[in-house]
């Protein structure tokens, strides 16, 4: 007992951080991760969240794809089919894949948070009784060095011995039960630390593994963009005129009007559109019925230039454009004295945005205090609007399909209009739905349910 405690007292006196740089990975044990609170995060956990997620941009930004891992994803995209269809096809997969670890790097972040504050909490534990276990201690070694007197040896020391045995019957079950607690505090320390360790090197994987998807996307776009290119004195025609009327609207649905009747990348890919639709109503039933069915079983036209599927059909079906955690719904508090006309999503630095549905690309640019904007026709008189983004893959007048890659977030908050009174530095995106020129509530369209978080949390 003498030395479970002595060494209980030692562990006690050296404490070490959770992020040991020095750490050597754990083995192959279980991971107990503490619960994550439904209600939403307390502002302890909301901390620990915002320190990991910093280390972790740190780490990723530290590691570097070796010349190998670069040659073989080059090689792997030169024997790629160089047909628009399936390079496009190629970067829907690829912004998935890299949205699927970017989700598995945020929920490692929770992880690795709330297993440091388990930490946290059971070191105060254990300082807590820093006290009573040095009291226990100190009486172990008074009595290692003046033990009890045997009562058969010296009987005249009989009322010591008695002495003795009764203050042993009080205190040992005391020190037994504070050892014991000490034991399994101990114990949880040690399995919460090998925990945290073990998803901190589980995340390093998942960044690397990120940084791969990342150049191989950079290269599809690339691909992408040498086989769709124009003439580039033109696009810059285009777009020097663009900035001319966004800079002279006064509202999102003046800038949308001028550009589809002014732009002319833009208004032919809206009459090609419109054109389609007409088509499309005019097919037979059978017709109709086998477009409806190759639709449902996720194998829509490759080559189409309107969308596959009405977006009044499409409720409860659209995945989030970017992987994150909403801290704002349609209808919440703007902090203006208004109300939200849209959705904001909080992101990590560098997540990559797709388009949520097929359309048409009428404007992608800076716009007033919105900052770098995209507007996508998504057919039934629909527009859905994306703010704070830094860098934008598209061009206006292209028709972009279900899962493309359409953005990519920057390192922080964008401050702009939409993002007042958020309680988070996070990179954030902002996305309203339009029907004509009215905002409408968009979650009835989102796969994804409102989760127990609570609202405006970073």
């Amino acid at each position: 007992m003498a030395s479970t405690l002595a060494i209980a007292g030692l562990l006690l006196a050296v404490p070490q951080p959770l992020y040991a740089q020095d750490a050597a990975p754990p083995g192959d044990g279980a991971v107990n991760a503490a619960p994550v609170e439904a209600a939403g995060p307390t502002a302890e956990l909301r901390q620990k969240q915002e320190e990991t997620r910093k280390e972790l941009e740190a780490l990723g930004k530290t590691m570097q794809l070796s010349g190998d891992k670069i040659a073989d994803i080059e090689k792997s995209i030169a024997q790629t089919n160089k047909d628009s269809a399936d390079i496009r096809q190629a970067l829907i997969d690829s912004a998935k894949k890299r949205q699927d670890l970017e989700r598995k790097i945020q929920e490692s972040e929770k992880k690795i948070a709330a297993l440091g504050v388990q930490e946290d909490g059971i070191r105060a534990s254990l300082r807590s009784r820093r006290g009573v276990l040095a009291e226990v201690l100190g009486a172990l070694e008074r009595m290692g060095r003046n033990p009890p007197p045997a009562l058969l040896v010296k009987p005249e020391d009989a009322l010591a011995s008695v002495r003795s045995a009764i203050l042993l019957g009080a205190v040992v079950p005391g020190m037994r039960a504070e050892a014991e607690r000490l034991v399994a505090d101990l114990k949880a320390l040690s399995e919460t630390r090998n925990a945290a360790a073990s998803e901190k090197q589980a995340v390093s994987d998942t960044i690397a593994a990120s940084l791969e998807e990342d150049k191989r996307m950079d290269l599809l776009l690339a691909e992408n963009e040498k086989l769709n290119g124009r003439n580039t004195a033109e696009l810059e025609a285009e777009r020097r005129r663009s900035e001319e009327l966004a800079g002279r609207a006064t509202s999102l649905e003046g800038l949308i009007s001028s550009l589809e009747s002014e732009i002319s990348s833009v208004r032919e890919a809206m009459e090609a559109a419109r054109a389609e639709e007409e088509r499309q109503k005019r097919l037979t039933q059978v017709e109709r019925e086998k477009a409806r069915e190759l639709a449902e079983n996720g194998v829509p036209d490759k080559n189409r230039i309107a969308p596959a599927y009405a977006f009044s059909s499409l409720r409860q079906k659209l995945a989030f454009p970017v992987a994150g955690d909403v801290v704002r719904w349609f209808g919440d508090p703007d902090g203006t004295g208004h109300t939200a006309r849209g959705i904001t999503i909080a992101s990590n630095a560098g997540a990559i945005v797709t388009a949520p549905a097929d359309g048409s690309i009428v404007f992608a640019g800076a716009f007033r205090s919105y900052g770098q904007t995209i507007i996508l026709n998504v057919g039934d008189g629909y527009y859905v609007v994306f703010t704070g983004m830094k860098d934008v893959n598209v061009r206006q007048g292209s028709f972009v399909f279900s899962g493309e890659p359409i953005a990519v977030m920057g390192e922080k908050r964008v401050a702009s209009a939409t993002a007042l009174a958020l309680e988070t530095d996070r990179p954030t995106l902002y996305i309203e739905f339009r029907n004509g020129n009215t905002t409408v509530d968009s979650k009835p369209w989102w796969s994804a349910k409102e989760t127990g978080r609570a609202r405006n949390d970073s």
